[in-house]
């Protein structure tokens, strides 16, 4: 049975601590009256532009993010105990970067396999003993975390290549505010809104050293066809930096330039959005014609900040994943404060048997997948759907993982049938620059259909506003 966030699991059924005030005024509310705010709710989304584009049949076709109008709550204590894990995390991958793109101390150690770095596709071997400012690789990192009991957190992925979701974080406690007034006068719920400060703050601080005056910022964007596309618009315009694509940028006189009515301007730090293989035409792929060709060797002689370092994506690859706990105990000399989920390495010939023979019981993702996309619930999932994904898997075993399915916590959600349970995840953002910030909760993105365990946007999930109670 799916611990419930919050009614629990033991008898009685009474609210927990943390829902002690959204738990009656939730019984007390007519489910009318909470559609048609549903629907105030979904029409400032719509008047806001707030989209997202989903790949395949419909090329990159436009949808508003279901969104939730019941909070999914959290206490102070209970966020204390994240806060620290996912500090410690952040840290130790951070670490690990650097290691594996200088010294390798770690795979001298035998801690991690040589060969799954330097053979892997998220390795970018132009970064060896580039000098990062202040030693970062991933200033902007997500980190998915699921809940399956009153004291059980894990983590179920990390982001540090180009995380997304922020902007509904942030729009969805503008809508919650908007909608319920009065909620926010009865609970002391800590705010998200200083994260676009906090951003341009972490982004100014790992600019080049030799300024002589503030740096200018730039957010990179492949263009309006991209998923993220009203992210990189939202948080540019929130910054008040500008939004700029591959062509409006060139290196000249040894710096990277933006083109103005004014002429040609300097610019410092690139928070870029663009991956790895299509940021520069001279150094990686040469048909790109999202990048700045020469942006690379700008960042290497240290006159451009890029944001993620290229390469970033080596600690959020899901094959290095099952070792995060090897990573955080080998660079901080402790245990991880947060928990992995059990994972099966298909590179592994034992795993491998076992994910074969198990199929039908287990999550199956590929290790470079991202978005729901090319992964298998086994228990969802028709006979026929597993025999094809377990062919598929003994074929190339190195690019699939295996994981247990989890009985993920639920939270009351408005459903079309009425509020129901709902499965879901967290998704807090942590920045990373002269100090580490993190925003209290983050996006909780819930799986709209009943027993569904996918809660990712472009699956058909939503997003619920994350509250975390001040004391």
């Amino acid at each position: 049975m799916a611990f419930d966030e919050m009614r629990g699991t033991g008898k009685g059924r009474r609210c927990r601590d943390p829902y002690a005030s959204i738990g009656p005024w939730l019984d007390g509310q007519q489910e009318d009256e909470l559609r048609r705010k549903s629907s105030q709710a979904e029409a400032l989304f719509r008047r806001t532009g707030i989209t997202f584009a989903v790949y395949g049949a419909q090329e990159a076709a436009e949808r508003i993010i279901p969104f939730d109008i019941i909070p999914r709550v959290l206490s102070a204590a209970e966020w204390r105990r994240l806060a620290a894990g996912i500090e410690q995390r952040v840290r130790a991958l951070n670490a690990f970067m650097y290691d594996i793109y200088h010294r390798q101390e770690i795979l001298r150690a035998g801690r991690v396999p040589a060969d799954l770095i330097v053979r892997n596709a998220a390795f970018v071997p132009e970064m060896m003993n580039v000098e990062p400012p202040r030693g970062i690789y991933s200033h902007i990192i997500g980190i998915d975390i699921v809940r399956t009991g009153e004291n059980e957190f894990f983590v179920l992925e990390d982001n540090t290549r180009t995380p997304s979701g922020v902007s509904y974080m942030l729009e969805n406690r503008e809508t919650m505010m908007h909608m319920f007034p009065e909620l926010f006068s009865q609970v002391r719920v800590a705010p998200v809104e200083r994260y676009p400060e906090d951003l341009r703050a972490t982004l100014e601080s790992v600019a080049p050293v030799q300024l002589d005056e503030d740096p200018r910022i730039v957010v990179l964007t492949p263009g309006q066809h991209n998923s993220a596309y009203f992210e990189h618009s939202f948080l540019a315009d929130r910054m008040g930096v500008e939004l700029v694509e591959g062509q409006d940028l060139v290196v000249a006189d040894g710096y990277l330039k933006m083109k103005t009515t004014k002429g040609l301007e300097r610019v410092d730090v690139v928070y870029r959005r663009v991956d790895d293989d299509y940021l520069d035409p001279l150094t990686f792929k040469a048909e790109s014609m999202l990048g700045v060709p020469g942006i690379f060797e700008l960042y290497r002689a240290g006159r451009v900040t890029i944001v993620n370092a290229p390469g970033a994506g080596i600690a959020d690859d899901k094959s290095i994943y099952s070792y995060v706990p090897e990573i955080v105990e080998f660079y901080t000399g402790r245990a991880p404060i947060l928990k992995n989920v059990h994972t099966y390495n298909c590179r592994r010939p034992d795993d491998l048997a076992y994910v074969l023979e198990h199929m039908a019981e287990l999550v199956v993702k590929e290790v470079h997948g991202s978005g729901g996309y090319g992964m298998l619930v086994g228990p969802a999932s028709t006979s026929a759907e597993v025999a094809a994904f377990r062919a598929k898997v003994k074929a190339e075993p190195e690019r699939y993982i295996a994981q247990p399915t989890l009985a993920l916590s639920t939270c009351p959600t408005l459903t079309e049938q009425g509020i129901a349970p709902r499965h879901l995840d967290l998704r807090p953002f942590v920045l990373f620059g002269d100090r580490m910030r993190l925003t209290p909760g983050g996006l909780t993105r819930v799986a709209l259909r009943k027993g569904s365990l996918v809660v990712n946007s472009s699956q058909g999930g939503g997003t619920k506003d994350t509250w975390v109670l001040e004391e």
